[in-house]
């Protein structure tokens, strides 16, 4: 009972003049400050008052070409409805950019621009330039320019929505539970007294050009973290248009597979060139196409990494793929083909949209998922070897190359000169290398013949549908059969114990076992047999082991429902140990973190992690020295220990499966797992919040922005109704921190507050805001905050926003209760801490709501922002001290 709303304007950033930069954005922006029969903030007040939260159901952006408005609405509810049309029709010609909201607006687009503020930023301003040489995406990036936006005239920004938003640049899209005929009638009244303007600007076709030479731009921050290198080949735009474009397509999507599989497979060798590569051919801004070759390397490794992708390029030109990686390449492709085509009645609105926002703005066809399961299976067949092994020499080419490398700026470590990476690259298009070798195993994944063993207890819960199981050897199974989704079927175990039964020396060997495993194969199957074997199936199955708990999460289409039985077997009882898994796994590791404290967002993270813990050994991310220190014997010791009793695990299934069959497939894989008769429970290693009053600052960064986090914390009553009512009170406080620091006082682009409560080891609350700003209005940020915070505990609450609160709540869990992740977490949760399952009906929820009072907010507010335990954490630029 929802629609999908949309609001296509094919207008961006490219249509800004000179003195514009950064408007259509701003204008964007605009579209939630007041309109025709929306006065200033009434249309979120409105929205949120009927359940739509402000970001996954009300949003908007801007790019080059085209700005998109998003709303979902219900369709049970005809006012909704209609008003939510209305909606559309204010934001497309009814906007009132009134000079007091636009002021205000001003500073919340400042701090989004703030906001990403960054090492990476400052280098893709040097690189852009040369990406997009004399054309006017170089200058045109959708955020803008701060000055302007800062000073521009309120009618110059009028002027903009006057010349662009305009009927014939737009369109409405309309997805879900609606009549057809009853829709487009009202469309047509009301958006059809929308008038063209006279005269009326062209709207023009802004291209990035062929320039027919080689670009090169090298750029370094001393605060970038990771070193990455591009080779890109442009090329005319190639538009699907006929059935024979669409079979082009397909062949380059299997092109770009094939190779990219190769790369995956390079990279999980001992000593990888490359963290991580691809190379593929794809539609790029400005009507053109790149063949593109990317590696993110670690440091000091441009020209190892980038030679070994240009290697694998090189290999497929001079000798193609194999006949074996093709077969796999179009199993893959008719497989995901066939999975969107048995979803076809189960689609999710918002995806339809999208697709029809992108046919509005780009043209090309718009299949059905029938249409494209026929067309694939039509094509793919005819779609011989040697058409795959053309594009090699047809894509790489000696001009029109643009080269780009990123990477951290060092004193003593000098990046190679353009000069050397040209000759590099001509060097190893001169190369011989050797064909490609396509390691299969003949084995079967699974070979083990298994007797059913019985189920000693059964439950059914009628009114949620639930069942459990219990099996001989103590596996206890819940099952929930759903048909939300066709072709879905999630899982997830659980069991006591974790990193928490290991003393602090053994810690780390145990906190990235369960990684380390799972990139190591299966059995007598590397990780790279492993995945050619699995090729069409549509099954994933990963172990973990938590602080608390170890266990599993996967996922699995109905018919390979075995397959994830299986692995799932496999992991217990016949995980890998790999060498060459280890040492590929720890040197992409050490190679990502090297360098994280040069950013300071992760440093800010770092330290504000280590005052809230008071440098507990068990928090924190690793450094490469402890790293240096993982032993992989050790490790595989901890992962078989973790996973040696089955006996004590819950396994948790939901989705579209047969009762029957689930059950005969658990007793037939998870009933044969063993049972040691060990009993465990975590320990309590004592990681919690440091009690007190804390105010710590650090200086760190260049860019004109400041950090902050505040955290209040400390014991909650372990009861649902409390539990309720606090998080009922931080999803008030969100909006309140929203309407006060961001649409009053215009100082952020967005302020967060997160809530949790944990039962174990003890229980207790915590809350942090977070959020970005202009340095010199931190302190009156952080005040706006406290004040609001006051404002609740103090003056209370108003009925509409208890409104607010509720309804949302009771319109996401009406959504939620449609998805299998739902009820497979909210399942795992009721079991977990003994609470009914009748917890997870609408019923239970809407009995809350109706308890729920302003009073029960305003007391919360009171009780849990308590400044006995607060912890106040401010980051700013290095040279702000003050």
């Amino acid at each position: 009972n929802r629609a999908e709303l949309r609001l296509v304007v094919k207008v961006g950033s490219l249509q800004e003049d000179p003195d514009q930069l950064g408007v259509a954005h701003f204008v964007e922006h605009m579209a939630f400050n007041g309109s025709e029969h929306f006065s200033k903030n009434e249309l979120v007040d409105y929205l949120e008052s009927v359940g739509t939260r402000f970001g996954p159901d009300l949003n908007a952006y801007t790019s080059f070409d085209e700005t998109v408005y998003m709303l979902q609405v219900r369709t049970d509810d005809s006012l909704q409805l209609a008003k939510g049309l209305l909606v559309l029709h204010d934001w497309a010609g009814g906007l009132s950019f009134d000079d007091e909201e636009i002021d205000k607006e001003r500073g919340v687009v400042e701090s989004e621009w703030r906001t990403g503020l960054s090492a990476g930023q400052r280098m893709q301003q040097e690189y852009l330039p040369v990406l997009f040489k004399d054309s006017r995406y170089a200058e045109r990036l959708p955020i803008g320019k701060p000055e302007i936006i800062e000073t521009i005239p309120y009618d110059r920004v009028r002027q903009f929505y006057r010349d662009w938003y305009r009927p014939n640049e737009m369109a409405v899209v309309v997805v879900g539970n609606v009549d057809v005929d009853v829709m487009e009638k009202t469309i047509n009244d009301q958006f059809g007294a929308l008038k063209n303007p006279s005269p009326e600007r062209e709207r023009e076709r802004y291209k990035v050009p062929m320039f027919g030479e080689n670009l090169v731009s090298i750029c370094s921050d001393k605060e970038a973290t990771n070193t990455a290198v591009q080779l890109l080949y442009r090329h005319p735009e190639t538009p699907t248009r006929s059935e024979a474009d669409f079979q082009q397509a397909l062949t380059n999507s299997l092109y770009n597979s094939m190779l990219n599989n190769r790369l995956s497979e390079l990279s999980q060798k001992a000593e990888p060139p490359f963290i991580f590569a691809y190379s593929g051919y794809s539609s790029g801004l400005g009507h053109v196409s790149n063949y593109s070759s990317y590696a993110l390397v670690p440091e000091g490794g441009i020209e190892k990494g980038l030679s070994a992708v240009l290697k694998e390029n090189q290999r497929v030109l001079q000798h193609g793929f194999t006949d074996s990686e093709l077969e796999r390449g179009k199993t893959e492709i008719v497989k995901a083909a066939e999975r969107l085509a048995r979803e076809r009645d189960k689609q999710e609105s918002g995806n339809l949209a999208s697709d029809l926002v992108g046919y509005f703005t780009d043209g090309g066809p718009l299949l059905s998922p029938d249409q494209y399961y026929a067309l694939v299976g039509k094509l793919i067949p005819g779609i011989p070897l040697d058409s795959v092994n053309v594009l090699a020499d047809r894509w790489i080419t000696k001009d029109n190359r643009i080269l780009i490398i990123t990477a951290p700026r060092k004193d003593g470590s000098p990046l190679p000169t353009e000069t050397a990476m040209l000759h590099l690259i001509d060097s190893v298009s001169n190369l011989t290398v050797e064909p490609y070798i396509d390691e299969v195993s003949a084995e079967p994944l699974f070979s083990e013949d298994l007797v059913p063993v019985p189920i000693t207890d059964k439950k059914t819960f009628d009114d949620t549908g639930i069942m459990e199981w219990t099996l001989a050897n103590g596996i206890r199974v819940f099952a929930k059969p759903t048909t939300y989704k066709n072709d879905e079927i999630q899982m997830s175990a659980y069991s006591d114990g974790g990193t928490s039964l290991y003393d602090d020396q053994k810690f780390l060997q145990a906190r990235f076992a369960s990684s380390i495993i799972n990139q190591s194969g299966l059995g007598p199957f590397t990780e790279v047999q492993l995945e050619k074997l699995l090729t069409g199936k549509r099954v994933s199955v990963v172990p973990t082991i938590g602080s608390e708990s170890e266990g599993f999460s996967g996922s699995a289409s109905p018919e390979d429902l075995e397959v994830l039985f299986q692995l799932t077997y496999l992991y217990f009882k016949n995980p890998r140990k790999d060498e060459e898994a280890f040492a590929s796994y720890l040197s992409k590791q050490k190679a990502f973190i090297e360098n994280l404290d040069a950013n300071p967002n992760f440093f800010f993270y770092d330290q504000t992690t280590r005052v809230k813990y008071n440098n507990h050994p068990r928090t924190g991310y690793p450094t490469v020295e402890e790293l240096n220190r993982l032993n992989l014997d050790s490790i595989f010791a901890i992962y078989e220990d973790r996973f040696a009793n089955a006996g004590d695990f819950t396994f948790y299934f939901v989705g579209n499966f047969d009762p029957e069959t689930l059950q005969m497939l658990t007793r037939e894989y998870l009933g044969n797992l063993p049972n040691t008769g060990r009993k465990e429970h975590w320990k309590d290693r004592g990681i919690e919040l440091v009690n007190g009053t804390i105010d710590k600052s650090w200086e760190r960064g260049e860019a004109p922005k400041t950090s902050v986090q505040i955290v209040y914390h400390g014991p909650i009553e372990w009861d649902d109704n409390v539990r309720y009512r606090f998080s009922s009170m931080v999803d008030l406080m969100r909006i309140k921190l929203r309407e006060s620091m961001r649409e009053d006082k215009g100082g952020v682009y967005g302020v967060s507050l997160s809530g949790n409560t944990s039962r174990d080891p003890k229980p207790e609350y915590s809350l942090t805001i977070s959020f970005n700003c202009d340095p010199p209005r931190t302190q009156e940020l952080i005040n706006t905050a406290s004040e609001t915070i006051r404002q609740v505990a103090e003056e209370g609450v108003s009925e509409e926003d208890l409104q607010k609160v509720t309804e949302t709540q009771k319109q996401t869990r009406i959504k939620s209760m449609e998805q299998n992740r739902y009820w497979l977490n909210g399942i795992e949760d009721c079991d977990y801490y003994s609470k009914p399952f009748s917890k997870l009906l609408l019923p239970a929820l809407e009995s809350k709501i109706e308890s729920l009072t302003t009073k029960d907010l305003q007391d919360a507010a009171a009780k849990y922002f308590n400044s006995a335990n607060r912890m106040q954490f401010v980051m700013k630029p290095e040279g702000e001290a003050n």
